[in-house]
């Protein structure tokens, strides 16, 4: 987190460990003074580069307190509950937003219920403002250009469909999109996610030959590095080293879930009726029709995307998949990986993190896969908790 913040906001690592601290105390006396000054609260908010909140408030007396108990108190007009009762007429009328609208939020900075309106629309956002029994007078329209859409994540298993006509899952989250079987589908075909909405074209693919394939995705959607495993949680990736034959490995698909089997063989020539696809390798996982393409994993690190194979999950059978490996050089693609360290490597003479346990600066502890030390440890974060927080920083795979 520190990282991404020096990164993002332009901060030193010295500003970046205070501003952690000052977002914490103030956020810790937000919590406590909201319920305490009532009816005359009407929100908080940090200014940039203040050490100290601002609390809005309706009366004097209030501010006495407000600033008694470390905050820089503001007098406003409206409190914060008559501020949520107008949002919450607009949000009981949302079924009747027009277009031009993207949204609408409580401005505590302005004291006001803030209304979004395309330039075009301001006539339609004051009736739709209207037609919630809010008077205009008190909500601001402000334009904006904001067209907001949902935003949905690519994981490895899940479901996809392509032009509309056959479904296949999800191999590997890679820059840009993703990778999956060559025979789910042709350079320009178009997929929709599981759950409908637009998602990317067929960029590369290869079938027969070879049976792999790369989609590239819209803006709504973003890589993950991680696998569905079917039973609420997932399985975060941390590379494609290839595991020799006779190892464990488990696949994930849309179709039979999460199996698991072993690798029974590499490099295998394996003639389907379109033509032969040379360079697969064997398993005894069950896979059936809509887990083409899926994902292949053996602990953290990728092996390669569901091909084909004979049986199914009642009867068993013979399962091949295409190697990772060789769908990432050919493709000049780059794994998006979620952290983790090599499978089967523990880390040796660490404790594993313990969320009841307090840490201090310089306390390395092993947590998914990974070496974690202590870099910073405030004490006022949560009053009268001894284990207080502290701020961690990978030293590197076990």
């Amino acid at each position: 987190m520190l990282a991404a913040m020096q990164r993002d906001l332009g901060l030193t690592a010295e500003q970046a460990r205070d501003r952690v601290d000052r977002d914490l105390r103030a956020s810790a006396l937000e919590r406590e003074l909201a319920p305490r000054l009532g009816d005359a609260f009407a929100g908080a908010w940090l200014d940039p580069g203040a050490d100290r909140l601002t609390v809005a408030v309706t009366d004097p007396a209030t501010a006495a307190r407000a600033s008694a108990a470390g905050a820089a108190p503001r007098l406003v007009g409206r409190s914060q509950r008559e501020l949520d009762e107008t949002k919450r007429r607009l949000d009981s009328a949302a079924a009747t937003v027009p277009r031009t609208v993207p949204g609408w939020y409580v401005d505590v900075r302005a004291n006001t219920v803030t209304v979004l309106t395309h330039p075009a629309g301001r006539e339609a956002a004051r009736r739709f403002v209207e037609s919630a029994g809010v008077d205009p007078a008190t909500v601001r329209l402000t334009e904006s250009d904001l067209e907001p859409r949902p935003l949905y994540d690519v994981r490895g298993g899940d479901e996809y469909g392509i032009d509309g006509r056959s479904l296949c899952s999800i191999g590997f989250s890679v820059n840009g999109g993703f990778v999956t079987a060559g025979h789910c589908g042709r350079v320009g075909s178009q997929t929709v996610g599981a759950n409908g909405v637009a998602q990317g074209t067929f960029q590369s693919s290869v079938f027969p030959g070879s049976d792999y394939a790369y989609v590239a995705v819209n803006s709504q959607w973003t890589p993950r590095g991680v696998v569905n495993r079917y039973n609420g949680t997932t399985v975060p990736v941390a590379g494609s080293q290839e595991a020799a034959v006779g190892a464990a490995v488990c696949r994930s698909g849309r179709t039979t879930g999460w199996r698991c089997g072993t690798i029974l063989g590499k490099n295998e020539s394996v003639t389907y009726p379109e033509g032969t696809i040379t360079g697969m390798t064997r398993t005894n996982a069950c896979a059936e029709p809509g887990d083409s393409g899926g994902s292949w994993l053996t602990g953290q690190q990728g092996q390669g995307v569901t091909s084909g194979g004979s049986g199914d999950c009642t009867r068993g059978g013979t399962i091949w998949f295409y190697p990772l490996t060789t769908i990432l050089s050919r493709l000049g693609l780059t794994l998006v990986t979620d952290g983790g360290g090599e499978p089967g490597q523990p880390c040796e003479g660490l404790s594993a993190w313990d969320g009841a346990t307090a840490y201090g600066p310089g306390d390395v502890v092993a947590y998914n896969g990974q070496r974690w030390e202590a870099t910073h440890w405030s004490t006022g974060a949560v009053p009268d908790d001894p284990r207080s927080w502290a701020v961690w920083r990978s030293v590197g795979a076990c």
